[in-house]
């Protein structure tokens, strides 16, 4: 089928668009000379561009700058965005220029021909979808904006349910002990559910870091235009802006105190993006104790049987995989990845812009996303699920040498250290080691060596 193409006209000429296409001249530009890759901005980002144009428009028209009628249009227009429509026309690739400024433009030519189309009127990409606005203030505000929404509506919550789905298995596991590993190696006894604990504290940490960083995110650039100096914006737009964005979103934006800050600079974003990068160190961990714990199910560690999801062998029969820790461990890897880049990124500010700011809002939005969908999927085909293999956990146990550090206490170091070194030897459980090395009654060593009471600490009694 022959496309067909209609000119359209900007500063520096005429250049033919796709006759379907709903952007205009720039948008076109931007898609013919960025092609370094295939991804595109972020579905939330663009979503976040079209909930700013909403909020101008608005805005503009309460400060009485900009027709109603127009305003209305852009608006709805806006909100189509929103909903999710017209995605396909926002081709401009992450890979542009630092500013966003095709971004930027590929949103304001869209929500101008939805707008013109609809109220029948001419309505500009520039002097009425921008009115008072820069790409220099709009990218950052967007980069803030999808980030505590998504922050806020998708990745908290994912923490929230792992969280209270480790505390629920946690509560499972009281009883079952077993043995501890420090370098890997066998160390003194611990319980299952202090286990979990540690876990579901790492998940909380991270979520409560998270939402420390998330006043200076809500902080907006917009209003700063071009330099930060609110050139060509009303004196009241900032603070009505805000107000705006806050009722049409439910989330409290605020105004920046100083749009020099926001626009030289995302150390907010990097900061936040380095509480990603703990949050999927933390799901790393998780995620490779599972497969430790999973490993065998005979020549490993063999404590924990996770749900079987699929074969894991193309030629081994019987083969099963703990295939959601590896993408969990993955999507981490890519998380703390993407934590490199917004960091390189962070430090493009140049005088009065940062110049790398569509990479910071791809990598800033793939890890919300990474760290969400990781976090549900943990909690519910991993954790939720897994079985103890009590005979796998209770055999090691009750031979562990190092049971015998419960002993120091009462008989010394050097003594217990040659007990554990004989237990070993002869593959002998340590109680009867210690009976027969020692003049401590056995009904007195089963109380010292109890795995049970061990994992409460303290003194030997």
């Amino acid at each position: 089928m022959t496309q067909s193409y209609r000119t359209e006209t900007d500063s520096m000429g005429t250049i033919q668009v796709p006759e379907d296409a709903l952007y205009q001249a720039q948008t076109q530009r931007a898609a013919d000379n960025f092609h370094l890759s295939h991804h595109v901005m972020p579905e939330d980002f663009i979503q976040a561009l079209a909930l700013i144009k909403q909020a101008a428009a608005t805005t503009n028209t309460q400060l009485g700058l900009l027709e109603g009628d127009i305003a209305v249009a852009i608006c709805d227009a806006a909100q189509e965005i929103i909903d999710g429509r017209h995605l396909s026309h926002f081709p401009v690739s992450v890979f542009q220029t630092g500013s966003g400024t095709s971004s930027n433009m590929n949103m304001n030519e869209v929500l101008a021909t939805l707008a013109s189309r609809a109220s029948g009127a001419t309505v500009s990409p520039n002097d009425h979808v921008n009115m008072g606005q820069s790409s220099n203030d709009v990218i950052p505000t967007a980069i803030q904006v999808s980030a505590t929404l998504s922050v806020e509506q998708q990745l908290l919550p994912a923490l929230q349910h792992l969280s209270e789905i480790i505390g629920a298995k946690q509560r499972t596991l009281t009883s079952v002990i077993k043995t501890g590993r420090t370098h890997l190696m066998d160390a003194m006894p611990i319980s299952f559910a202090q286990e979990l604990s540690g876990w579901q504290h790492q998940i909380d940490h991270a979520a409560q870091a998270i939402r420390q960083q998330l006043p200076a995110i809500k902080a907006l650039a917009q209003g700063g235009t071009a330099v930060g100096t609110g050139i060509n914006a009303h004196p009241e737009f900032a603070g009505q802006f805000a107000s705006q964005l806050s009722q049409i979103t439910g989330t409290d934006f605020t105004t920046s105190n100083n749009y020099f800050f926001n626009l030289s600079s995302q150390d907010t974003t990097v900061a936040l993006s380095g509480q990603l990068k703990t949050t999927a160190v933390a799901m790393m961990k998780i995620a490779n104790d599972l497969r430790w714990m999973n490993s065998g199910p005979l020549a490993g560690l063999g404590e924990i049987e996770l749900q079987a999801l699929q074969p894991g062998s193309s030629i081994m029969p019987g083969k099963v995989n703990p295939v959601i820790p590896e993408a969990v461990a993955m999507a981490a890897a890519q998380v703390i990845g993407n934590d490199t880049t917004v960091t390189i990124a962070g430090q493009s500010g140049n005088f009065q812009l940062n110049v790398m700011l569509p990479v910071i809002a791809y990598n800033i939005s793939e890890s919300i996303h990474l760290l969400s969908q990781s976090a549900i999927a943990l909690a519910d085909q991993a954790i939720a699920t897994f079985q103890v293999r009590h005979e796998q956990v209770e055999a090691p146990l009750k031979k562990n040498p190092i049971l015998v550090t419960a002993l120091n206490p009462v008989i010394g170091y050097l003594k217990a250290a040659a007990i554990a070194k004989k237990a070993y030897q002869e593959g002998r459980a340590i109680l009867d080691v210690a009976e027969e090395e020692t003049d401590l009654p056995r009904e007195t060593l089963e109380a010292l060596l109890d795995p049970e009471k061990l994992t409460h600490g303290g003194l030997a009694e």
